[in-house]
């Protein structure tokens, strides 16, 4: 048997909400993730993200956390958050609308993966395939059927971690979802139906 000083963790997944809020907090840090986003991109218009860029971001999600909304999945390694995978029906997110390449496939009822946020010594583990299984078993736990991702298939091998915080495709691929439809090279929507 080999023995590691860094054992292999064992991940556990919870929504966010009101109970572990610090935990989201501490996760994402004094820079709110990435530049102030705090996870509110996709469902601001980008004039209204830049005027509460950082406190107010952090203080528009603590508002949708204290008000019940569904947000998304952390992952913990013991009793530490690592990683976060933002996930809401589709018509939380009305940026993706305002996308040229993001727009509505069809009609069908569908919840949005949007971004992931993973602690740097947690990352190239596999967690962000993990992230999508625990986002699955909390859709069907709230009679979703169908959750659709829109990751990032880099021309080249190495991407700064910055330019794939919608994930990449090969994660999806990994974790059961199928690509849909492609208008940019780069960028497919991918969907897991959930039987």
């Amino acid at each position: 048997m080999i023995h590691t000083d860094n054992p292999k963790p064992d991940f556990r997944f919870a929504p966010l909400g009101k109970t572990n809020w610090k935990d989201f907090e501490q996760l994402f840090g004094e820079r709110g993730a990435c530049g102030g986003c705090w996870c509110m991109w996709w469902r601001l218009t980008r004039p209204e993200f830049e005027q509460q860029k950082g406190g107010g971001n952090k203080t528009a999600i603590k508002n949708l956390v204290e008000a019940g909304k569904t947000l998304g999945i952390l992952a913990y390694d013991k009793n530490n958050a690592v990683g976060w995978c933002a996930i809401a029906p589709r018509e939380e997110y009305p940026r993706l609308d305002r996308s040229r390449i993001l727009q509505k496939v069809d009609d069908k009822a569908v919840w949005s993966v949007t971004c992931f946020f993973i602690d740097k010594k947690h990352r190239k583990q596999g967690l962000t395939i993990k992230l999508l299984n625990a986002a699955g078993e909390h859709v069907k736990e709230h009679g979703g059927r169908i959750i659709e991702g829109y990751p990032v298939e880099p021309k080249k091998e190495s991407v700064p971690d910055v330019f794939v915080y919608t994930g990449l495709a090969s994660a999806f691929r990994s974790a059961g979802f199928k690509e849909v439809l492609r208008r940019s090279e780069t960028r497919p929507i991918m969907r897991y139906e959930i039987e």
